[in-house]
């Protein structure tokens, strides 16, 4: 065979194994972005156990996707959305379970179980960071730096749900691991990003950002609770009332911290009577009518407002 011969079957090999891998390329990415085109569908279920299984089922399918293609940003978006809202949404679910049930070892083991389900979630969220813009981890200096890396690299709206998912991800992490200081000391880098989404589009994820600002300023009882008012009635206003997640949030840590019971019960029970208003957000509204059951009937979440009797 001549070295022309030679030559061209080398470019054959060479040709055939680039289009292979470009064409795996190809199929995983469409197969991540029709996943993101579709994965609101969960969000319509009415069935808090078929949605558990539904939720963990494709976490494992989004692990695989990642170990395939872990440069992708919807696939990284897709694992920190998915992360963030499983664990809040039912292994959270499950500590709080375990806290009524006043068994210590099950409610540990369940703690952690939440710390590390969030704590997976904000790893995600990180890569997709590093992803969309270089610089993190020099930004995460201080808050000033912080806040001047995310107005110089995110100034397009359309990011602003990418950045609510992420915003969600982090201060959950540090709600879940409140005990530990290394993890509080980073809230400011959440609280950032959400702030900045909430600059480029208020309105995404039925205003979920003032949702994470109004409970971060609820945080404790010396904070500043007219600023958590001030978003979670704008959030109110940007949904209707009718993503009912923000009253059960303005329940549980504004009116909390203020130990104000009668609106407590009050924000809950508009939870609770409240219909079917958003039927893309079923499942959301599903699991705030869960827990506002469980905060007015249980002393435990009563007691740990202040309210007793």
């Amino acid at each position: 065979m001549s070295l022309r011969g030679i030559a061209g079957l080398l470019g054959a090999a060479v040709l055939s194994t680039c289009l292979t891998g470009c064409l795996k390329k190809v199929l995983i990415d469409g197969q991540i972005g029709g996943t993101r085109e579709g994965a609101d569908a969960v969000n319509t279920l009415h069935d808090f156990e078929v949605a558990r299984a539904v939720a963990r089922s494709g976490l494992g399918q989004l692990e695989g996707l990642y170990k395939l293609a872990p440069y992708n940003e919807d696939g990284l978006l897709l694992l920190a959305r998915g992360w963030a809202g499983a664990t809040f949404a039912f292994t959270e679910d499950e500590y709080e379970e375990s806290m009524e049930k006043k068994d210590d070892q099950l409610t540990e083991y369940n703690r952690q179980r939440t710390i590390a389900g969030f704590e997976r979630a904000k790893f995600f969220a990180i890569q997709l960071l590093k992803q969309k813009a270089n610089g993190f981890d020099d930004a995460t200096r201080n808050a000033d730096t912080m806040k001047a890396w995310m107005d110089d690299n995110f100034k397009s709206p359309k990011e602003a749900s990418d950045l609510v998912w992420i915003a969600y991800a982090w201060i959950g992490h540090v709600g879940a691991a409140k005990d530990d200081p290394s993890v509080v000391a980073d809230l400011y880098i959440g609280v950032a990003v959400a702030e900045r989404a909430m600059e480029l589009d208020e309105t995404v994820e039925y205003g979920t950002g003032h949702i994470l600002l109004g409970a971060y300023h609820a945080r404790t009882a010396m904070s500043e609770l007219d600023e958590s008012k001030k978003h979670f009635d704008r959030a109110m206003e940007l949904n209707g009332g009718k993503f009912l997640p923000t009253q059960l949030s303005f329940a549980k840590y504004y009116y909390c911290a203020k130990s104000d019971r009668a609106d407590y019960e009050k924000m809950l029970n508009s939870v609770l009577a409240a219909g079917d208003p958003i039927p893309e957000a079923r499942l959301q509204n599903l699991i705030a009518k869960r827990r506002a059951r469980r905060y007015l009937d249980s002393k435990v979440f009563q007691e740990d407002c202040g309210f007793t009797g």
